[in-house]
């Protein structure tokens, strides 16, 4: 008798602790946190989000503040969180499985990467799950100068969901389907197309992050994969580019970035209602 009153109690005990450590450890929404995602993403409830953008790590020993970069050193926040060109399939695969459980069948996710570790990405998508709807090159205005190969002067973007026939998409967000440009082109169609000519930007005298998407890419993505009040999210925070476009434009956001540093600049950014942020004297 003593000894079952002793196993209820602690197992009262046991769970309890439980719904605490639970309680301590939520992930609440339009908040983005310093955490590892792949054990924040474990504190996110199944099926939850709407939308997930993202530039994951490159595992190309990417030197952030070099001058070929076209960037002034003391204006780049150090601590860029590298991966090993030996684990980034394990790392991939790690995270994609969790974004996989925690977003919705109607949700679809957009992944950036380089072409170096492009086939991890892939084969990571594969076998986590993922349906493959588009593959988006985005070509940018210039690339870091080379001598002994051609310059690599775009970007890869997998645009993928759980279940094809219930993601959502709204192919006449940004433009009706009879608007023409002056030499009579359908603007939807050539929006639609899946080479994109964006430019980078660069934020001459201000504090940066070694790498953003640029926001007319994250608007674009915005407009056509999610609603106003839907979750989007960003495992890989870094600046908080696609949280403070999602804010701008009322949808609800959630990220997680590691860099202690990144992170803070990332909250100044959102707390503040700032896009850039003069780098102090």
């Amino acid at each position: 008798m003593i000894y079952c009153l002793i196993s209820l109690l602690t197992n009262e005990i046991i769970n309890l602790e439980t719904i605490f450590n639970l309680k301590m450890n939520k992930v609440e929404i339009d908040k983005i946190y310093n955490k590892n995602c792949i054990d924040g993403m474990k504190l996110i409830s199944k099926n939850k989000i709407d939308l997930v953008i993202t530039d994951p790590p490159f595992a190309i020993n990417f030197k952030a503040k070099k001058a070929n970069y076209n960037r002034t050193a003391s204006r780049v926040l150090s601590g860029y969180n590298e991966i090993k060109p030996e684990n980034y399939y394990d790392f991939t695969f790690s995270w994609m499985s969790e974004v996989f459980r925690i977003l919705k069948d109607s949700g679809s996710m957009y992944v950036f990467s380089g072409w170096n570790n492009l086939k991890d990405i892939l084969r990571a998508l594969d076998d986590v799950g993922f349906v493959t709807i588009n593959h988006i090159i985005w070509k940018y205005q210039f690339g870091v100068v080379t001598k002994k190969k051609f310059v690599t002067s775009h970007y890869h973007c997998l645009y993928v969901c759980k279940d094809d026939k219930k993601r959502k998409f709204f192919p006449f967000s940004r433009f009706k389907q009879g608007d023409k440009s002056p030499d009579g082109r359908s603007l939807h169609y050539r929006d639609k197309e899946d080479v994109w000519d964006i430019k980078r930007e660069y934020w001459s005298g201000d504090e940066k992050t070694p790498t953003k998407l640029p926001s007319e890419i994250i608007k674009k993505l915005l407009e056509y994969s999610s609603e106003k009040k839907d979750i989007v999210f960003d495992p890989f925070l870094g600046s908080g580019q696609t949280a403070v476009v999602s804010k701008s434009l009322n949808r609800r956001y959630l990220g997680f970035e590691i860099v202690p540093d990144y992170y803070k600049f990332a909250k100044k950014r959102l707390d503040k209602d700032l896009y850039r942020i003069k780098k102090s004297k």
